[in-house]
């Protein structure tokens, strides 16, 4: 019969004192982090469990935000709610700040709390805070990553590439060839990708993109707002923007009107995510539509599949998106 690790062993093996390991596996901030990382492979190396810890995990689900607000936020709230609440689980909210990680202090939280695991919406975690949690066993789902989360970590996305074309070709249909795009930070992976995509379909179309016709600014109103100003305050303006959020596309309404210029007669507009706002706004908004609430859901799916120890049959999942075509958009002027 195999003993039974314990943390002194752990101790030893890893040259530190009991304390240290005791600190590691509470989550503790005041450990070097070489230290902790030799730890923490020990930990799961020998498949140490804290004592107690045989007992189900907190029937909860961590989900944690970069920016916590907005439309955006709570139709991906839904999706978890959804089938958290068909699965007796309760849902925790945090958010980093605007970060794209989370602080320490969290991780040391969610190490105390034992969820059932936990769910990053547009944030990722460090490779230190990574293996705090794997070595506690607590999974994590990454929801529209914001860069390359690698092979090995689940993550739900949407295909940014294909709405990114799929939003300029139908520009392209109108026949626009000055085509504005406002995107949002160029560190994320999505807003690349609909950069890509954006571009594709206008070679793919005879037109050469014009690098002075794309923008990018943060997912919100403001921003785009300021980005729309310039671009339609030059002499040969484009007649149509692509914006990568519906909150984007209501700062371009916002430019447009201040400017004098009518839409979709002067300035076509297309925005990205399909929010409920977007149909509500005058004029309603064409924009794409992202499956956030559907995202979310298969998100908390696979965090409780994981949970469960059931290994997805894919890691790495992107659903697809498609048009909703309303009234901000039509032919260029004359």
């Amino acid at each position: 019969m195999t003993e039974r690790p314990t943390i002194a062993k752990i101790a030893e093996q890893a040259g530190v004192s009991v304390p240290t390991v005791s600190k590691v596996l509470n989550g503790r901030s005041d450990v070097a982090e070489a230290t902790r990382a030799r730890i923490e492979s020990l930990i799961q190396e020998h498949g140490y469990r804290r004592r107690g810890a045989g007992t189900p995990a907190s029937p909860m689900i961590d989900l944690v935000f970069n920016l916590l607000g907005g439309e955006w936020a709570m139709e991906l709230i839904r999706g978890v709610e959804e089938v958290a609440r068909a699965e007796g689980v309760e849902v925790v909210l945090s958010e980093c700040g605007g970060a794209l990680r989370p602080r320490q202090q969290w991780i040391e939280s969610v190490l105390n709390r034992r969820p059932l695991g936990v769910i990053m919406v547009f944030s990722d975690l460090d490779a230190d805070q990574r293996a705090q949690l794997e070595a506690r066993r607590i999974p994590f789902v990454v929801v529209d990553p914001v860069g390359d989360v690698g092979d090995d970590v689940p993550s739900i996305g949407s295909a940014n590439w294909n709405g990114g074309r799929m939003a300029t070709a139908h520009l392209r249909g109108l026949g626009h060839t000055r085509i504005g795009m406002i995107s949002g930070p160029v560190s994320t992976l999505c807003s690349r990708q609909r950069i890509d995509g954006y571009t594709d379909a206008l070679r793919s179309t005879g037109v050469e993109p014009d690098p002075a016709l794309i923008r990018s600014a943060d997912f919100e109103v403001g921003g785009a707002y300021r980005e729309a100003l310039v671009l339609l305050s030059v002499a040969d303006r484009p007649t149509a923007i692509f914006a990568g959020s519906d909150m984007q596309a209501l700062g371009v309404y916002q430019a447009a009107r201040e400017l004098g210029l009518d839409i979709p007669r002067d300035l076509s507009v297309v925005g990205y995510d399909d929010l409920p706002l977007a149909q509500w706004v005058t004029p309603a908004l064409t924009t794409v539509h992202q499956p956030l609430q559907q995202m979310a859901e298969l998100a908390t799916r696979v965090l409780l599949d994981l949970a469960r120890g059931v290994t997805p049959p894919a890691l790495r999942l992107d659903l697809a998106v498609d048009m909703r075509v309303r009234r901000s958009t039509s032919n260029p002027p004359l």
